[in-house]
C-alpha cells in the first residue's frame, strides 16, 4: 500500500497549481444514486454550490438531478428550484422527486420522454421519501406532523384520541389538559380562560413552554413534539391523500413489499411511553392500506431498524442492537413469515449503511466506514462470509445494484466525488461522470501516505502523513495535527467531509497528520470502546503517538506545530493544551469543554451517561465528569488559541466555549473567540458557504501570526 501510495504521490506532483480556499466551491459531490428497474439508466443528485444571486462573496448550495444511461455523460433533468430524492417507476418511465413548492417540500413527477415536471402533491404538511408501489399506481410518501395537529387530525387520528403516554406537565395527572378547550383567550378572565389566553401567547410565539425532555435541535429550541407519519397518493389524482399509519407512534421507515399487498414499517415500540423517553424501535408488519399493523421484531431495550426485504419477498434484512450505549448494530436476516427463533446473524464488526440484497437473494451488499475509507462490502447469507469490493483508499457513498449491475459515487484523494459503474463483484468499474475533472486539471494535490502502531492497550492505532505543496527533499516544514470529533468519526483517504481542508492546508505550506485515535469508528467494537469514561488521557496518547512518528519521519519541524479540531476534537484540543506545551498555536471548532454544563444545554447530551457511567447530580459520575473536562484545567492552558463556535450550535452549545474564552481572558492568556452568527454544529460542512471559509482562512492566519515567525 505504501509504494501504491507513493506513486500516486508522484503523479500528483504533475499539477502545477495548489489548492486555494476558494476551491471549496468548485467542489460537485454524487449522492442518492438510484439504477431503473432495467438497469439501464441511473438516476442520482449533484449538490453543488453556485453565486447567490447578486449578493458579494455569498454562496448557496444546489441539489439538481441528473440522468446517465451509462455510456455517455450525465444530463441534467432539473434546473433551477432545488430538486432530490429521484425514484423510479417500476416501469422506468418515470422519476418522482422532491422539490419546495409553496414552502413546503412536496413530490413531482417527470416523464423520462420528455417535458416539465409536474406537481403531484400539495400537501398541507409537505411530502417527501417518495416511494412506488410495485405496480405503479401509488406513491408512499412520509412528512412530520405536530402533536397540535395530529391532536385534530381526523385521518391521522381517528375520534381525536389524545396519547396514552403522559404529556409530562406539571399539575396535571391525565392529558385532559391536550383536549380542544372551548374556554375563550382573556387575561382577566376564568382560570380556563386565562389558559386559553396563555395558549394563544404560545401559539403567537410569544413563549415557549417546554415539558418535552429533548426541547434542543439543532439550531433552536422547540417546545413541540412531532411524528412522523406516512401515506399514499395515486399516481393520477395528487389530491386523494390515504394515511397508512396513525395515532402517537413514531414511523421511521416504510416500504412495500414486493407483491405491494403489505408494508414494512420501523416505529416505536411503546405506545404508552413519551417519546422522548422510549429509546427502543421495533419493526412492524402491515396490510398495504396500514391495516392489521403486527410486531415482527422487538422487544425492551433494543432497538431494531434497517429492515429491507428480498426481491422475492422471501427474507427479511435488519439491524438490531443496544439502546443508549456505545456499540456495533449486529446484521441479521430471517424468512419474513418466520419469528425471531429463526433469526440468522450475519457477524461484521463495523457499523453497515445501505443495505441492498442481490437479485439471487445469497448476498447483501451494504458499505461500511473502514481503517480510512468506506468500502462497499457483500456478505453471503448461507456462509455468512464477508468481502470487501473495494479498497480503504476510496470511500463509496451512495450505491445501488440492479441484477449484475453496480453504480455508485465514489470519494477519493484524486477526486472529491464522481459517478462510476462496474459489475456485482466491482470489476471492470468505469468513471461515468467528470464533474470535477476540469477545475482538478492543473491542480497539485497531496497524496496521504499511511502508517500505524500499537498502542498501551494493544489497539492498532492508524494515521496518515501529506507531505505539503512544493515539497523538496531534506527541508523540514510546519505541521498541523487535524483531530476528529464524534468521539466515534474516522477520518481517512476515503472520508469526503474534509477532502478539501486537508490540500487547502498541504498547499499553505504544512504537512498534515491526522488518524484515527482509540474511540473512532471504522475498527470494530473493541476499539470503539475504549474510550469510556477516558476521554482525554488516552485519545490524546494516540494522537501524540503518531505526531511524534510523524515528526521521526524527518522533514517536520518540531518548532511549528499547530493543533485543530472540532467537536469532540475541540475538547480534545482543549485537555492536549493543557496538558502538553508543544504547540505554537491550536484551534478549537464547537468544542465540548464542560461535560456537566454540556448535559444541559447540548442536544447530544446522552453522551455523558454512555461515557460517563451517569448524570451530573450522581455521586457515581461526578468525579468522572469534573477529571475529564477541559475547563478544570483551564488555568494550564498557554498556548496561543483560536476558539470558534456556531452562534446557533445546540449540538454542543456555546455556554461552555463563552467559559472557557471567558476563563482565559481574566488569566491574560493569548485567546482569540470568533463566533459565527446563525451558525450550527455543521457550519463547517454545510453551513453558509462564506462563513466556512472564514473559518479555514482565520484558523490559517492564527497559525500564521505564531508559526511564521
Amino acid at each position: 500500500m505504501l509504494f501504491l501510495l507513493a506513486a500516486q504521490h508522484l503523479m500528483a506532483q504533475k499539477g502545477k497549481d495548489p489548492i486555494k480556499v476558494t476551491d471549496m466551491l468548485q467542489v460537485k459531490q454524487v449522492l442518492g444514486v438510484s439504477l431503473s428497474p432495467d438497469g439501464s439508466k441511473t438516476a442520482f443528485v449533484v449538490n453543488q454550490i453556485e453565486p447567490d444571486g447578486d449578493l458579494k462573496w455569498e454562496y448557496k448550495y444546489s441539489n439538481q438531478i441528473f440522468v446517465s444511461d451509462g455510456l455517455s455523460n450525465p444530463k441534467a433533468l432539473t434546473a433551477k428550484e432545488n430538486a432530490s430524492q429521484p425514484a423510479w417507476s417500476p416501469d422506468g418511465k418515470q422519476l418522482a422527486f422532491v422539490r419546495v413548492a409553496d414552502g413546503k417540500p412536496q413530490i413531482f413527477l417527470l416523464s423520462l420522454d420528455g417535458g416539465e415536471a409536474q406537481q403531484l402533491t400539495k400537501y398541507k404538511y409537505g411530502a417527501g421519501n417518495p416511494k412506488w408501489s410495485p405496480d405503479g399506481s401509488k406513491i408512499l410518501f412520509s412528512t412530520s406532523v405536530l402533536l397540535k395537529d395530529l391532536l385534530k387530525d381526523n385521518d391521522l387520528n381517528p375520534g381525536k384520541t389524545i396519547p396514552k403516554w403522559p404529556f409530562e406537565k406539571p399539575g396535571f395527572p391525565t392529558n385532559d389538559q391536550l383536549k380542544t378547550s372551548l374556554a375563550k383567550a382573556d387575561p382577566d378572565g376564568s382560570l380556563e380562560e386565562i389558559r386559553a389566553y396563555l395558549e394563544q401567547n404560545a401559539n403567537d410565539k410569544k413563549a415557549k413552554v417546554f415539558n418535552k425532555l429533548n426541547f434542543q435541535e439543532e439550531s433552536t429550541t422547540s417546545p413541540e413534539l412531532s411524528f412522523n407519519h406516512f401515506f399514499s397518493v395515486p399516481v393520477n389524482n395528487g389530491n386523494q391523500v390515504t394515511a397508512l399509519t396513525h395515532g402517537f407512534y413514531r414511523y421511521q421507515a416504510a416500504d412495500y413489499t414486493p407483491d405491494g399487498k403489505q408494508l414494512i414499517l420501523v416505529a416505536d415500540i411503546d405506545s404508552t411511553e413519551h417519546p422522548d423517553r422510549s429509546l427502543e424501535t421495533a419493526i412492524y408488519l402491515a396490510n398495504a392500506d396500514g391495516s392489521n399493523l403486527q410486531m415482527l421484531l422487538g422487544e425492551k431495550g433494543k432497538i431494531y431498524n434497517s429492515a429491507k426485504i428480498s426481491p422475492s419477498g422471501k427474507w427479511l434484512a435488519f439491524q438490531f442492537g443496544l439502546t443508549g450505549f456505545v456499540d456495533i448494530p449486529q446484521l441479521a436476516v430471517m424468512p419474513l413469515n418466520g419469528s425471531s427463533k429463526d433469526i440468522r446473524v450475519l457477524p461484521f464488526d463495523r457499523n453497515k449503511g445501505g443495505l441492498v440484497w442481490s437479485a439471487d437473494e445469497q448476498w447483501l451488499y451494504f458499505t461500511a466506514q473502514s481503517n480510512g475509507g468506506q468500502p462497499l462490502y457483500r456478505i453471503n447469507i448461507n456462509s455468512k462470509k464477508s468481502e470487501a469490493l473495494s479498497d480503504f483508499n476510496a470511500g463509496i457513498s451512495s450505491f445501488d445494484l440492479r441484477n449484475n449491475q453496480l453504480v455508485f459515487s465514489k470519494v477519493e484523494v484524486a477526486n472529491p466525488s464522481e459517478l462510476y459503474s462496474a459489475d456485482a463483484i466491482m470489476k471492470q468499474a468505469k468513471c461515468i461522470s467528470h464533474f470535477n475533472d476540469g477545475w482538478l486539471a492543473n491542480k497539485s494535490l497531496s497524496y496521504p501516505e499511511k502508517f500505524s502502531f500499537k498502542n498501551e492497550k494493544g489497539l492498532t492505532v492508524e494515521y496518515w502523513v501529506m507531505k505539503p505543496y512544493g515539497y523538496e527533499a531534506g527541508k523540514k516544514y510546519p505541521a498541523i495535527l487535524d483531530i476528529h470529533g464524534g468521539p466515534t468519526a474516522m477520518w481517512g483517504p476515503g472520508e469526503s467531509s474534509m477532502w478539501h481542508e486537508f490540500q487547502y492546508y498541504a498547499a499553505k505550506g504544512y504537512v498534515v497528520v491526522y488518524g484515527n485515535p482509540r474511540g473512532s469508528g471504522g475498527y470494530g467494537a473493541e476499539f470503539l470502546k475504549a474510550n469510556l469514561n477516558d476521554w482525554g488521557k488516552g485519545p490524546t496518547y494516540d494522537v501524540l503517538t503518531y505526531l511524534d512518528k510523524a515528526v521521526s519521519l524527518g522533514f517536520i519541524d518540531s518548532s511549528k506545530l499547530a493543533v485543530t479540531g472540532g467537536s469532540y476534537a475541540g475538547y480534545l484540543v482543549a485537555w492536549i493544551i493543557s496538558h502538553d506545551q508543544r504547540f505554537k498555536a491550536a484551534c478549537a471548532q464547537r468544542g465540548v469543554y464542560d461535560l456537566g454544563t454540556f448535559f444541559g444545554e447540548g442536544n447530544a447530551w446522552r453522551l455523558v451517561p454512555n461515557y460517563f457511567g451517569g448524570y451530573p447530580w450522581e455521586a457515581s459520575a461526578k468525579p468522572n465528569l469534573e477529571r475529564e473536562s477541559p475547563i478544570n484545567y483551564v488555568a494550564d492552558i498557554h498556548t496561543p488559541f483560536i476558539i470558534f463556535h456556531g452562534e446557533n450550535d445546540l449540538r454542543t452549545g456555546v455556554i461552555q466555549s463563552e467559559m472557557l474564552y471567558k476563563s482565559l481572558k481574566v488569566m491574560g492568556r493569548t485567546v482569540e473567540y470568533v463566533r459565527h452568527p446563525g451558525g450550527t454544529h455543521e457550519l463547517t460542512r454545510t453551513g453558509n458557504n462564506r462563513q466556512r471559509i472564514d473559518q479555514m482562512l482565520r484558523t490559517m492566519e492564527f497559525f500564521e501570526r505564531f508559526i511564521s515567525h
